[in-house]
């Protein structure tokens, strides 16, 4: 099956209609009902089912599609690299940025290293901690960003220091509370506490500790982004590691008073040798090392 093939059988399933696919797809009607034909053949199993003059997706036909999408989505993304890469570079290094504080370092650090080695290239990729180090271990990405506590749990890798994290009291710009230097327990007494379910062993601690020490409500949230929307709602405040801040001033980020923080660490594999990759390791610990920014 060609990628052609593919997307007549993507852009059908997506219609189911023919005559609509077809038009979209810029082939004649009958054309399009003759390769759909000719791949069912090849492949041994029906991917639609005619219903009078409609069609639909059998069983098979549905899960063949889902795998087929990210099929799809995956050569797009390699075939865009691979002309990223062109004639211009000689290598290329990905790199995983999934806090917040690589959209102010990372570009800085792309821009000196491409400088020096203007025959390499740096990619960053947007992953989750759990995808970026399952990728790592996969040889598809080369350097990712981790809390050390989730380093530790990763056996062969080597870590390079970076920074440390502290915990913050996140809320409106407009809140009381942004007002301080400082952000103590007690000054949350009366208030709404958003507590994450995905928070990190540290953070849960701490969110812990707080409502067990002063009178304060809170209710559960999903994810950050979630957190944010209700921050942003004026309905609570949350306790956050700086490594989630955007430095956008869109909300205020107050230190928070406790002994936690968060040790974050560059990774990459245990066998890598590639010296450019070590260039890179050390022009992001030199900018974080000068950063003004809390963090």
């Amino acid at each position: 099956m060609n990628t052609k093939q593919m997307d007549y059988l993507i852009e059908t399933a997506k219609t189911l209609n023919l005559s609509r696919a077809s038009e979209n797809l810029f082939i004649s009607q009958p054309a399009l009902s003759y390769q759909i034909k000719i791949i069912e053949e090849e492949m041994g199993f029906s991917v639609f089912e005619r219903v009078g003059k409609s069609i639909r997706l059998t069983p098979a036909g549905s899960q063949f599609i889902l795998s087929l999408n990210r099929i799809r989505k995956e050569l797009q993304d390699a075939i865009e690299q691979a002309q990223n890469l062109g004639d211009r570079y000689q290598d290329n290094i990905n790199i995983e940025l999934f806090h917040r504080t690589a959209l102010i370092y990372l570009p800085q650090a792309i821009q000196i290293f491409e400088e020096n080695l203007p025959h390499i290239q740096v990619t960053p990729e947007l992953l989750s901690i759990t995808d970026s180090i399952a990728q790592l271990l996969k040889r598809e990405l080369d350097v990712i960003i981790l809390p050390k506590t989730e380093a530790d749990k990763v056996s062969n890798i080597q870590q390079w220091p970076l920074y440390d994290s502290q915990i913050y009291l996140l809320c409106q710009q407009s809140d009381s509370l942004a007002k301080l230097d400082l952000v103590t327990e007690e000054n949350l007494t009366g208030r709404t506490l958003l507590v994450n379910g995905g928070s990190s062993k540290t953070l849960r601690q701490v969110q812990q500790r707080v409502l067990s020490h002063v009178p304060i409500a809170h209710y559960n949230s999903p994810s950050h982004d979630y957190t944010l929307i209700q921050v942003a709602s004026n309905k609570a405040i949350c306790l956050s590691p700086g490594y989630l801040n955007d430095h956008s001033q869109t909300f205020a980020w107050i230190p928070f008073d406790c002994p936690e923080y968060f040790d974050m660490v560059l990774v990459t594999r245990k066998d890598e040798t590639r010296t450019p990759i070590a260039q890179l390791v050390t022009i992001l610990q030199e900018l974080y090392s000068k950063s003004p920014l809390n963090l």
